[in-house]
């Protein structure tokens, strides 16, 4: 696999899954200044667009824009550039993006963007690189620190050399995993927000039926996103036969926070869901290296995901609950990773 680069065109093959190769251990940046190579990475989700120039080390003149305010990600790209004039324009850039990347170009599942490596280099840059943003998550998950990594039960430490799966929720919601075996290394990237949902108990069972009066089909995502956990609450109120406002995201969590039974009820749900999910895909990509959370939402539900049984439905898989007990979860709380990884897959 390989990216675009002024001279050449992309090696890429069309799919929703792909692995990206095993040199990520040997991606490397240069340093920032007037004389050297810069690359500009950047994180766009369905809602905000993170930018950043990278050199040698971490991710510099970081900015957060909103989606909405710009047509396209082109005009938010050089909005970036007017506000940080770098003293050279860089001469790559690689991004980060939420959706599937078909030959080079993506149309983002949760805005209404489309942005292709052929468009990018017409716009002036030598090499252009898009990656999925969960697979530039699993790329940089060897680059992440204990400091940035916030323990939410199993073993503290992971089983050297295993695979490692990042997955979250956010706008939508991203899974990717950074599959290990005997010394080799390579990064798969899934659309896994979009299997189905699998109810686990009584109560979910009933969630399923009325959502599906909304949703023909309901995904994971259509629950574990940040529209996904007002649908959740939306549903649960119908489940349970009352009336209730609709209610943003962040809403719901700032009164899950004040003691509002209802909000909590949902976060409680959504939480318990996420282990579900969670423990499914460690099973599915026998993930003894760890399961990393990750996404806009999940990092801001940290205390709610701890004060949770979200653990409890992570372990709870029948005659494999032993399996599963033994593989660490974490919360990822870098900023910075998704652009690291970012700058990491121009290299690949």
């Amino acid at each position: 696999m390989g990216h675009i680069s002024a001279e050449g065109s992309s090696d890429r093959g069309c799919g929703s899954a792909r692995v990206l190769t095993s040199k990520i251990t040997q991606a490397a940046v240069t340093g920032i200044s007037a004389s050297v190579r810069t690359t500009l990475v950047g994180d766009i989700g369905g809602t905000n667009a993170r930018f950043a120039i990278v050199g040698a080390g971490r991710p510099e003149s970081r900015r957060v824009y909103q989606c909405a305010d710009y047509p396209e990600a082109h005009a938010a790209i050089e909005a970036y550039l007017a506000e940080i004039k770098p003293v050279a324009r860089p001469q790559s850039i690689s991004l980060a993006v939420a959706g599937p990347v078909l030959e080079g170009s993506i149309t983002f599942t949760n805005n209404g963007w489309r942005i292709s490596e052929r468009e990018l280099l017409a716009s002036g840059f030598e090499r252009a690189r898009l990656v999925n943003d969960f697979a530039a998550l699993a790329i940089a998950i060897s680059k992440v620190t204990a400091e940035e990594l916030v323990w939410l039960g199993g073993p503290r430490e992971a089983l050297p050399g295993a695979t490692t799966v990042v997955l979250g929720p956010g706008t939508g919601f991203g899974v990717a995993a950074l599959v290990r075996d005997r010394g080799l290394q390579a990064v798969s990237t899934t659309e896994g927000g979009h299997i189905a949902f699998a109810p686990c108990d009584d109560e979910e069972m009933e969630l399923l039926r009325v959502m599906r009066r909304q949703f023909a089909r309901v995904s994971v995502e259509r629950i574990l996103s940040g529209p996904g956990l007002a649908s959740l609450h939306q549903a649960l109120a119908v489940v349970d036969g009352r009336m209730q406002e609709p209610l943003e995201a962040a809403e719901i969590t700032r009164r899950a926070r004040a003691g509002d039974e209802s909000c909590l009820r949902t976060t409680r749900r959504f939480c318990a869901i996420l282990g579900s999910v969670a423990g499914d895909f460690a099973l599915a990509y026998g993930a003894r290296g760890g399961v990393c959370i990750a996404g806009g939402v999940a990092e801001k539900m940290a205390d709610l995901i701890n004060a949770s049984d979200f653990r409890a439905r992570f372990d709870d898989k029948g005659r494999f609950t032993a399996y599963t007990q033994a593989i660490p979860t974490w919360l990822l709380s870098s900023t910075d990773a998704a652009l690291i990884g970012a700058a990491q897959a121009l290299e690949l």
